[in-house]
């Protein structure tokens, strides 16, 4: 198995992971409420986040620059997150 296969294989581990959280906090509380819209949303964010820094570390020779687009993907992915959770910007994919 080569490096990449590995780790695509380790991105959408970590992502399954991730979802579980909440699938099983389901279980055991009516305080965490999500629906099958949320899990497609979370892990298209989640696939997107770790596949594009994977791109980077694939692609980016410079060792700099891609520790800083790998940076800068994790913050876009933090920012839209936060805006899908609890509308931090006030724009329409909140669902205000």
């Amino acid at each position: 198995m080569t490096t990449y296969n590995k780790r695509r294989l380790a991105i959408v581990c970590i992502a399954a992971f991730l979802l579980m959280i909440p699938f099983t906090a389901m279980q055991f509380t009516n305080e965490v409420d999500w629906t099958a819209s949320d899990f497609i949303i979370a892990g298209g964010l989640l696939l997107g986040t770790g596949f594009a820094s994977e791109l980077a570390l694939r692609k980016i020779r410079n060792r700099s620059t891609r520790i800083g687009i790998t940076i800068a993907v994790v913050i876009v992915a933090f920012l839209i997150w936060a805006e899908l959770a609890v509308g931090v910007f006030g724009t329409p994919l909140a669902g205000n």
